[in-house]
């Protein structure tokens, strides 16, 4: 036996704890679960329970109104905004200057809605987390 490269001869260049065997069988297992959307086990002790009578929805609403509310000073287009700002940006990207955000954006390959609004932010300014983006784009914020 040879070394070749990083891999040794005869070993798979797929690194998996389990064999191939025993990797078929548990894509065999879930795949009638992913193609119908729902449990198949045919024991009923074997499905996941479903939710109780009076839980709360865990899923937002089909009307987009935010699960759990709003905070208090907070629109719902000011909580779906700063959600989209934030996700688009890292906690590395800060401290950062509005011409840095708008870079890093890009670099995450943020859409441009969001590079256009962090276009607007003031020339000059240091922000040091997405709470003081979103005062200084005039989104209100939790008091």
């Amino acid at each position: 036996m040879s070394e070749n490269e990083d891999t040794f001869a005869g070993t798979s260049a797929r690194s998996t704890k389990h064999s191939a065997r025993e990797d078929d069988a548990l894509a065999h297992e879930v795949e009638g679960m992913i193609r119908s959307g729902r449990s198949t086990h045919a024991e009923e002790w074997n499905d996941p329970e479903p939710t109780a009578e009076g839980d709360p929805d865990v899923d937002s609403s089909p009307a987009d109104t935010l699960t759990g509310g709003v905070p208090v000073g907070m629109t719902p287009d000011a909580v779906v905004a700063r959600a989209e700002l934030a996700r688009w940006l890292d906690r590395a990207d800060f401290p950062s200057t509005g011409p840095d955000l708008v870079e890093a954006a890009r670099d995450h390959r943020a859409p441009d809605v969001v590079a256009d609004e962090l276009s607007r932010l003031p020339d000059g300014q240091v922000f040091e987390r997405i709470g003081d983006v979103v005062r200084a784009l005039g989104y209100p914020t939790e008091t």
